[in-house]
């Protein structure tokens, strides 16, 4: 079956030639050109992925994120013309999985939409079983994460990163292995990226009062997951 791509796009032009190079990929797009609807197809087809532009009219990009994060773990490529830091980390911790600014390159996008697609597959229901690191828990077939027994809501590039991190607790990974193995080779990301994950990441695991730091920085070389405890024994 082809996968089933929801492109969200005011902007008809540039939907059609999404579209274009999407279907070229053997994908099956639908468009729609408000947040509104965007949120109703969702809920209505369940795509593989989303292409969502972050300034449409009636509910904007952000919102959208934010609300079909909530609801599932379809990955959700932002398109924006927004290039500030603040932007870029807004969305990633609304839920985006990936981001490109305005203006982009269509080959560009349909290879950022190919590894997307290539890593949701990845951790679909063949993948590897639950991963238990002290009071961490990660569940890779029902994309869960408990810590100390309670769930922690992660986007598809953090639970990525953390399932990474954890199949190999104390190893030190680089950014670009990082890069390498969540992003995969066909994105131009920038280290940064991984660093505002990891910051997204920190906030949602280590959000309770006195909880340890779980994804430490080894200054120089990269980011590695110390063995969390029990703090309830």
């Amino acid at each position: 079956m082809s996968p089933r791509i929801l492109v969200a796009e005011d902007d008809i032009k540039q939907a059609q030639l999404i579209r274009i190079y999407l279907e070229r990929e053997g994908n099956d797009v639908q468009i729609v050109s408000d947040g509104r609807a965007a949120i109703d197809r969702a809920r209505a087809t369940r795509p593989d992925l989303i292409v969502l532009d972050v300034m449409m009219p009636h509910v904007d990009g952000l919102d959208v994120c934010r609300i079909l994060r909530a609801e599932s773990q379809v990955p959700i490529l932002l398109l924006t013309a927004r290039t500030t830091e603040e932007d870029m980390l807004l969305g990633l911790d609304l839920g985006a999985d990936d981001y490109m600014n305005k203006p982009y390159s269509p080959r560009e996008l349909t290879a950022r939409v190919r590894a997307l697609l290539r890593r949701a597959r990845a951790a679909g229901p063949t993948g590897p079983t639950m991963i238990v690191v002290g009071c961490l828990e990660i569940d890779p077939v029902r994309y869960e994460v408990r810590v100390e027994g309670q769930p922690i809501a992660l986007t598809g590039k953090e639970f990525a990163i953390l399932q990474l991190l954890a199949q190999e607790p104390e190893r030190v990974f680089t950014r670009s292995q990082i890069i390498d193995q969540v992003f995969g080779f066909d994105q131009n990301v920038l280290e940064r990226t991984v660093d505002a994950h990891v910051m997204n990441l920190r906030r949602k695991l280590e959000s309770r009062d006195r909880r340890p730091r779980m994804v430490e920085t080894v200054y120089g070389r990269g980011y590695r997951l110390s063995v969390p405890q029990d703090h309830g024994r």
